[in-house]
This record gives structure tokens, C-alpha cells and sequence, in this order.
């Protein structure tokens, strides 16, 4: 090899070695930051009956309730500031209960992510009082067209009433956003299975910025991507780290929950709740996971995440069978 091939060599070596170095130490500070938060014991109070199933999904409404998707039966619970339960449905109407969102009118949108029995693979609009407004797929039929979905994990709702579905979490399934109108009439989707710019590994919520971008948690891919209501790729983010949720609030504050993370998957990122900027991707603190032996479970800690109006944070976990309550201290 020449001189000049030798330097060339060496140059790109150098090149990927620092890469690699800044995104470790990129990873080790985002570990690291602070935790300004301490865990509320006992906010959630359950009605005599009732058990916490894998709490999937957890979002506020415009009032200061906090609503829960949970799955054990009623898996759709409101709860009031002080923790009470004050609404409960949904009995017997779901396989998976999966992603949930409120939107501007308080009505109560899930996400349905297994079939089984005539029942599942759908999008269920709920008014505030549990009334079925609008359902999108046919119910137990698992399908990628444009009136089927193959495992639908989250919903959120525009302003001008347009919403988007995150869709493919069955096995083998291409990963992918679908929009609908309000009225519920299919106007497009954009995605397939892989690690591109706009390609997904299991795409597994969804959430809106003020500017009306959509922010992907393409979880198996230890990313979120960032779209516009079109579907023109924007960006992509991989330091909140393996997003399994994400909420953002009317600040633009972003909350993510890893609940993957491990030496094995994502190496350099540990399991917790990341908190920063939709606006420019910025992690400012971190609250860890606490789970023992959380390395070597593939699904651990937190996977629903939340916050109030107040900035307390709402995390639901699935295999814990928790909602826990973080308060800033």
C-alpha cells in the first residue's frame, strides 16, 4: 500500500474511533445526569376489586385527570388528582391494551395490538363517559391496508383532528404510520421493516410537538425519528436512548422511558426515564431504573410514560404492574 493509502487508512480509523468514543461518552453522560425527582409512594388508589394488570399507557387530561390503560379488567381508569379512581370502563372489550391518548375534546383514544377471538387490532374512540364514538380496523383482523392494521401500539390526535397510528407490532410486521381523517377516513401511510431514514423496527409510540411534528419511538432500532404530518422524514434521535414511550408536554418538555436498554441491546444506555427538549433533542435529566437485575430481563422498569400540567411525571409499568408517580423535589 502506498503512502498516501497508509495515511488515508489511518485518517478514516481515526475518524470512526472518535465517533465511536463521543457517542460512548455521549451515552455515559446521559446516564449520568441529574434526577431531580422522588417517587410519590401510594398516590394511585385502586377501587376495592380492582388489580393492576401490565399498565401500558398512562396520558393527562385537560383537567388534571390522569388516565390509565392498564390490562386487567377495567382496563380504562381516570383518576383524579388525588389519586381516586373516578371513571372505570372498557370490561371484556380488548386482547392487548396497548397505546392511549386524549385529545382536545377529552376523549379517550386506544390502541387495541393483538387479535384474538373475533376481538383486537383496532382503534377505539371513547367519549370522557365510555361510549364507543369511532373504531379504525376490523376488529380481530390483522392486515396492512388501509382499513386493517397488523398491531396497532399508539394513537395521537392533531389539532385539526387528523390522527396518526403507530402500527406493526406483530411479529414480522412492517412498521409503520398511518393517518386517518377525523371522520376516520384513510388518507395515507409510510413505513416498511428496516433501519433507514423513515423504515421502522417495531414502532412503539407516538407523540405531537407544538410545531406539529410527529416523533416516532422506533424502539428496535434504539431511535426516535421525527416526521412531519406528511410523512417527510425530519431527523432522528438516538440519545433518549431504546424508546418504548413518549410524551411531550405544552412546553415542548420531552419525556421518553427506556424499559430495554442492556448490555446486550442498545449497549452503552441504561434503563430509566429521559427528560429533555423536543425542540432541539437536549437530555437534561435522567430518573434510572431501580428494577433488580434490570440487565438481564429484555423488558424491565417503566414502558408508559406521562407528565401533568404541574410537571409531575406518571410512569406505567407492564411487568411490575405499577403506576408510579414522580414529583419533583
Amino acid at each position: 500500500m502506498s503512502h498516501a493509502g497508509r495515511l488515508k487508512t489511518t485518517l478514516v480509523g481515526a475518524i470512526v474511533a472518535a465517533i465511536a468514543m463521543a457517542g460512548t461518552d455521549a451515552n455515559t453522560q446521559s446516564n449520568a445526569l441529574p434526577n431531580p425527582y422522588h417517587l410519590v409512594d401510594n398516590w394511585a388508589q385502586l377501587p376495592a376489586g380492582v388489580m393492576w394488570g401490565g399498565v401500558i399507557s398512562v396520558d393527562p387530561d385537560a383537567k388534571g385527570n390522569i388516565w390509565v390503560f392498564h390490562r386487567s379488567d377495567p382496563p380504562v381508569l381516570k383518576f383524579d388528582s388525588s389519586g381516586k379512581v373516578v371513571t372505570r370502563f372498557g370490561d371484556g372489550m380488548f386482547v392487548q391494551p396497548h397505546g392511549m391518548t386524549i385529545d382536545r375534546e377529552g376523549n379517550v383514544w386506544v390502541t387495541d395490538a393483538q387479535g384474538k377471538d373475533g376481538k383486537g387490532h383496532q382503534v377505539l374512540k371513547f367519549s370522557p363517559e365510555g361510549k364507543v364514538l369511532m373504531t379504525l380496523g376490523k376488529a380481530g383482523v390483522a392486515g396492512e391496508g388501509p382499513d386493517t392494521f397488523s398491531g396497532p401500539s399508539d394513537v395521537v390526535v392533531a389539532a385539526s383532528g387528523d390522527v396518526f397510528v403507530t402500527d406493526g407490532h406483530v411479529a414480522n410486521s412492517n412498521g409503520r404510520v398511518v393517518k386517518f381523517s377525523k371522520d376516520g377516513k384513510f388518507i395515507k401511510a409510510w413505513g416498511k421493516k428496516g433501519s433507514g431514514p423513515g423504515e421502522f423496527d417495531i414502532p412503539h409510540s407516538i407523540a405531537m410537538d407544538s410545531r406539529g411534528r410527529l416523533l416516532v419511538a422506533d424502539r428496535s432500532n434504539n431511535r426516535i425519528q421525527i416526521f412531519d404530518q406528511e410523512g417527510r422524514f425530519l431527523d432522528q434521535w438516538k440519545q433518549f436512548g431504546r424508546p418504548s414511550g413518549v410524551f411531550i408536554d405544552r412546553n415542548d418538555t420531552m419525556y421518553v422511558v427506556d424499559s430495554q436498554s442492556n448490555s446486550a441491546q442498545n449497549p452503552g444506555f441504561t434503563r430509566g426515564i429521559r427528560i429533555g427538549s423536543a425542540k432541539d433533542g437536549k437530555v437534561t435529566a435522567f430518573i434510572p431504573d431501580t428494577t433488580p437485575d434490570a440487565d438481564k430481563n429484555n423488558n424491565a422498569g417503566a414502558e408508559g410514560i406521562a407528565a401533568d400540567a404541574q410537571g409531575n411525571i406518571y410512569a406505567g409499568e407492564v411487568t411490575g404492574m405499577a403506576l408510579k408517580k414522580y414529583a419533583k423535589r
